[in-house]
């Protein structure tokens, strides 16, 4: 299949857009290593260091988000494809100094498989880190298992916080709780219209009918929700998506919270400032306080139509972290 795309050699897309990444916030990230993402300015070794895995393709996730009071390191895969067990480990072995080393990995099969074995050969060699995982999809259902549960652009606020925690000189312990805490209290559902074609090959990664789109299916065009349905308005979209999540997270009358839309590629930021009005006012009628809240792309998957709806409850410490400045060059707070 043809693509409308500015490529060169599809075999060498993630070397030359890591390289054009780095070129472009070489005051806040460059390269170490093979297809790994760090800070140009590192942080104090007497600091946890927080790092994560993930396949290229999804920009700007998760390099994009390696920077002051975020992420330490990034170790980039192929398009769609978890990074080998051994870049993941030559990243491990960078911060082995450090205070202690978090390493986020998100629920899809090769980045579990990979992180583990990279964390299971670094701990052998007597390096201090600790896993978190992020499994907070909550299409299977607000009380299927973790193992069923798919990490999705969740994982970038819990990077926040994390990242936060770190940088505010926590200890090992104190950062990952403060992760596994906010993990606990977040859930993201996503809804497709289209999904987006491999770059390297031009084909779909899977088709829906024009008039169909699909709330559930995951972030590569995977089963997993409710089945195709025929296309409904924003704000159906929108109240049917922030129900479910309300129940998921067990937001109250008087809980804060924070909401995020996040575009999946081809979505337009109308789009996404028309679904959250919606979804803000189905929470505010309920009584809930959303502190923060953002229509972006934080989490691509090509030209994928569709998004990421995204909710969390947050308590004083998960709020204090999540509001900490940051310099990362797709997060920035001040």
């Amino acid at each position: 299949m043809k693509m409308k795309k500015f490529l060169n050699d599809p075999n060498n897309l993630t070397t030359e857009l890591l390289e054009g990444y780095t070129l472009a916030y070489s005051k806040q990230v460059k390269l170490a290593g093979s297809h790994i993402v760090v800070r140009s300015v590192p942080k104090s070794k007497d600091k946890v260091a927080v790092l994560t895995l993930g396949g290229s393709g999804h920009e700007p996730a998760l390099s994009g988000f390696v920077g002051e009071g975020m992420l330490d390191a990034s170790v980039v895969g192929d398009i769609f494809a978890a990074p080998g067990a051994p870049r993941v480990l030559e990243a491990l072995r960078l911060f082995k100094d450090y205070k202690g080393i978090v390493l986020v990995i998100l629920n899809h099969a090769g980045d579990v498989m990979n992180g583990n074995m990279a964390f299971n050969m670094a701990v052998k060699e007597g390096i201090n880190v600790k896993k978190v995982l992020t499994a907070e999809d909550i299409a299977p259902g607000i009380d299927a298992p973790l193992e069923d549960r798919r990490g999705l652009g969740g994982c970038i606020p819990l990077i926040k916080v994390a990242g936060a925690a770190a940088e505010a000189g926590k200890s090992l312990d104190e950062v990952v709780a403060a992760a596994e805490k906010f993990g606990a209290s977040m859930a993201t559902l996503a809804v497709t219209m289209k999904t987006a074609t491999h770059p390297q090959s031009g084909q779909y990664i899977s088709e829906l009918p024009d008039d169909q789109m699909e709330i559930g299916m995951g972030q590569h065009g995977e089963g997993g929700g409710t089945g195709p349905q025929k296309i409904v308005t924003a704000d159906e979209t929108a109240e049917t998506m922030v129900t479910r999540l309300k129940a998921a997270v067990k937001l109250q009358k008087g809980d804060k919270a924070v909401l995020i839309i996040n575009g999946s590629g081809a979505t337009t930021l109308m789009e996404q400032f028309i679904v959250y009005r919606k979804a803000h006012q189905v929470l505010t009628a309920a009584g809930i306080t959303l502190i923060d809240g953002r229509c972006e792309e934080i989490l691509t998957v090509q030209e994928a139509a569709g998004f990421q709806m995204f909710l969390a409850k947050l308590d004083s410490e998960t709020q204090g972290y999540y509001e900490a400045p940051s310099n990362a060059p797709y997060w920035v707070t001040k």
